[in-house]
């Protein structure tokens, strides 16, 4: 990418995800705001701005990763910060959007959290959200100001189309992924099942079912994220009894909590696609892991809110991929 002139454009990152960060602003060849953030003996945290951003346009990179509280705190502190220093308008980049997970009351005296963190972004200054592959796409609902929901499918379903997989399947590992693995199965010109399970508790779930063909084929298993890695584990066992020759895992976040790694390590994948919305340890998964970047993404999508331009002409060009 051609290096962006124009100054009044800051990029600002807290520890989250800094090699993303970095990612970023080489796509645009610009550096990364001068900024400390730092924490004072009794642990709080401490952020000073070196730098005037009067009158600038500036991005605030944090995710939704481990310690979660102590990044989303980073960010709420960076943005205040940034707003008291006067800047013109302050945008949260959080590729993963923590907290997403509780989007709703399943059972009474349930808070609502997801809505409660739009809150907090929103009195920390920032005026807008840049954020890839919802849980719940309804969390857009939560914030009073524009929300731009950025769509790694397409960049998953290109690793997969580069593979010339010759008799592939796309596999949703729940009714409630069908439209993203629908999706990504017309990208790839392929049919699509599904995995009919219930979840008995939190973290916890049983396959039911398997609706459609996989035997004979490889199975590409799609989700917005991989978390403990129970399910998916479950499910790639039980699409290799049913007949599958491979089985695939992609997901836009590797949150890859608890037992994860050592799940994924001894699972049956073939290969575990993700993207780095959330920095993992790949030494851990080796050859088995292959990892996406989304910093061009997030780069063409902060380059066109800066000049108000649609950034939906972004998902037209992803169609065509």
């Amino acid at each position: 990418m051609v290096p962006y002139p124009d100054r009044k454009l800051k990029i600002f990152s807290g520890n989250a995800n800094l090699p993303l960060a970095r990612a970023i602003v080489e796509q645009m060849g610009i550096g990364l705001g001068d900024m400390n953030v730092s924490r004072f003996s009794n642990g709080e945290i401490r952020v000073d701005i070196n730098e005037s951003v009067r009158g600038t346009d500036c991005f605030v990179l944090s995710s939704g990763v481990d310690p979660i509280h102590e990044n989303l705190m980073e960010l709420l502190i960076i943005g205040d910060a940034l707003r008291r220093a006067s800047a013109r308008r302050i945008t949260a980049v959080v590729p993963h959007y923590p907290y997403a997970r509780q989007d709703r009351k399943a059972r009474g005296r349930e808070p609502i959290t997801a809505k409660l963190v739009a809150n907090l972004i929103i009195t920390a200054g920032f005026r807008r959200l840049l954020t890839i592959d919802l849980h719940a796409a309804q969390i857009q609902g939560f914030f009073d100001v524009p929300v731009d929901h950025l769509n790694a499918g397409p960049l998953l379903a290109e690793y997969f189309r580069q593979k010339n997989l010759s008799n592939a399947v796309v596999v949703s590992p729940d009714t409630g992924g069908v439209p993203r693995a629908r999706d990504m199965a017309e990208r790839l010109g392929v049919g699509l099942a599904i995995i009919d399970k219930r979840r008995p508790e939190p973290n916890i779930a049983e396959v039911m079912n398997i609706i459609g063909s996989v035997k004979g084929r490889q199975a590409i298993m799609v989700d917005d994220l991989i978390d403990t890695a129970g399910t998916i584990v479950h499910g790639a066992h039980a699409l290799l009894e049913r007949g599958a020759t491979e089985v695939y895992a992609a997901c836009s976040h590797p949150v890859f909590s608890g037992q994860a790694y050592e799940r994924l390590a001894n699972s049956p994948f073939k290969e575990i696609v993700v993207t780095d919305t959330i920095p993992i340890q790949r030494e851990k998964l080796g050859d088995k892991l292959k990892v996406v970047t989304v910093a061009s993404l997030l780069a063409k999508a902060m380059i066109r809110i800066h000049e108000d331009q649609s950034v939906s002409k972004i998902f037209e060009e992803e169609s065509r991929l």
